[in-house]
């Protein structure tokens, strides 16, 4: 399919600013919920810590398994028809996770909400590919890749100002004028041109997410039965068959769930492999930064979602700063200063991390340490990955990027649970732990970054002149 010519004009800010929307809804629905928990648990009597974990873990597994589908699917219908369908679906189900009676109903609604997340990832970033000037991309996906690290960093604490005002009912609510919003603002925006052909394989997809829920209830649970324990063992073997099963299929299937052939390009293998480690870093980061300042410093929900509202927007701000001169500082240095900056602040927690509150002397400084890596290394992988390959792979390759994080991010999140789990909440140890694992998996991210290179052939040009105005 031929690159098609960019939309010209103030009109190349609305697609934009849609996709931007978009990926801040999906991505902000990964964490948003975190500090729900208690507050869930007890609305609904009986409900368990560990039951209740599932309103986290369904939403990551099914997000992180449609991913690379929905990329395919991106473009084959048509990115726009992908675009509408996928917020559509999410605004519905944040209705029905209002609503819920029971946490069967929650659960469900939160498998089906992710669904939509899957679908409006991939699309959102194709749109704003397609539509913007092959110049102007970098400083795209900048924008792009801040709206997602500012709602992935600003979930846990737009969680606590919720639940402790409004109850945790009220982190779903928020979902639905936005999610409304953006689909009234889609009908304008162009149809695109579609691939055509056939939609990727059910069963590959099936087998993908069920390796990734394995995989996570292994780790997460393995604490409490035992690594040795029969039912870890079954878990964590059953994960790497569905997995190898899923590669088993790609191979042959015509129409993969992941697309092998993508990887035998060296930009985008190397780009995937450092979002796994950093997702693992970045998801592992975020909770334990809400645990501990509820469970160490014993902040209120309130409290704590105030003071990591200042190092939420530092991620968004560096990392729209990131995209306007990620051709100037170049990929590779993009995510080795990314990493390193961002296991330097999460090293500081590991060591000097107080049992005290010290926020102005310790907390915000080294914070903002590690928001100001997150905010470069995310630019840093997603415009590697994007533009490793040739326009009209966009969504696909976004999709299998953003699989990658999710993934990393939901393991990064188990490994957390597995540390914390029979520990008591208010042992200083265990958090540094966390921390540490997580500059572990950051400096990991940024040896893997090494090995990125530029890609070798420029994007085709816009078919036209592009005004100043195109954003």
């Amino acid at each position: 399919m031929p690159d098609e010519a960019p939309v010209v004009g103030k009109s190349a800010s609305l697609p934009l600013l849609l996709s931007c929307g978009a990926a801040f809804l999906a991505l902000l629905d990964v964490t948003v919920v975190n500090l729900a928990i208690p507050d869930l648990i007890t609305s609904y009597p009986g409900v368990t810590v560990a039951d209740a974990s599932w309103v986290i873990t369904i939403y990551a597994t099914v997000f992180a398994a449609l991913l690379a589908p929905a990329g395919r699917i991106a473009d084959v219908i048509g990115r726009r028809a992908l675009f509408m369908t996928g917020v559509g679906i999410f605004t519905a189900m944040s209705l029905l996770d209002a609503l819920a009676p029971n946490l069967a109903v929650l659960l469900v609604g939160r498998g089906l909400q992710a669904v939509g997340a899957a679908a409006m990832i991939p699309a959102s970033l194709a749109i704003v590919l397609h539509d913007t000037s092959a110049a102007r991309r970098g400083a795209a996906i900048g924008a792009w890749s801040a709206a997602g690290a500012l709602a992935a960093a600003l979930g846990p604490a737009l969680g606590g100002i919720l639940v402790d005002a409004f109850g945790w009912r009220s982190v779903f609510v928020i979902n639905l004028p936005l999610g409304v919003l953006i689909v009234l603002g889609a009908v304008v925006l162009p149809a695109g041109r579609s691939a055509g052909g056939r939609l990727p394989d059910l069963i590959g997809t099936t087998l993908l997410a069920g390796a990734v829920g394995l995989a996570v209830l292994g780790v997460t649970e393995g604490g409490d039965w035992g690594w040795g324990d029969l039912r870890t063992i079954a878990c964590l073997a059953g994960a790497v068959a569905a997995g190898a099963l899923t590669v088993w299929r790609s191979l042959r299937h015509p129409v993969p769930t992941i697309e092998i052939a993508l990887w035998r390009n060296r930009g985008f293998a190397v780009s995937n492999l450092a979002s796994l480690l950093y997702g693992g870093a970045l998801f592992a980061w975020m909770l334990c930064s809400v645990l501990y300042l509820t469970e160490i410093w014993h902040y209120r929900e309130l409290r704590a979602g105030l003071a990591m509202s200042p190092t939420a927007v530092l991620t968004a701000v560096v990392a729209v700063l990131t995209g306007r001169f990620i051709h100037r500082l170049g990929l590779r240095a993009a995510v080795l200063l990314g990493a390193f900056v961002m296991a330097a602040g999460a090293g500081l927690f590991a060591l000097w991390a107080p049992d005290t509150p010290h926020f102005a002397s310790f907390f915000l400084p080294a914070a903002a340490l590690g928001a100001v890596g997150i905010g470069v290394i995310t630019t840093g992988v997603s415009t590697a990955a994007a533009l490793s390959v040739q326009p009209q792979r966009f969504a696909a390759a976004t999709g299998l990027n953003q699989t990658a994080r999710q993934i990393g991010g939901a393991l990064g999140v188990a490994v957390l649970a597995a540390v914390l789990a029979g520990q008591d909440a208010a042992r200083l140890t265990a958090y540094r732990e966390v921390f540490g694992f997580c500059a572990l998996l950051a400096v990991l991210a940024g040896v893997v970054g090494v090995f990125l290179v530029t890609p070798s052939r420029p994007q085709p040009a816009p078919a036209r002149p592009v005004s100043k105005t195109t954003v």
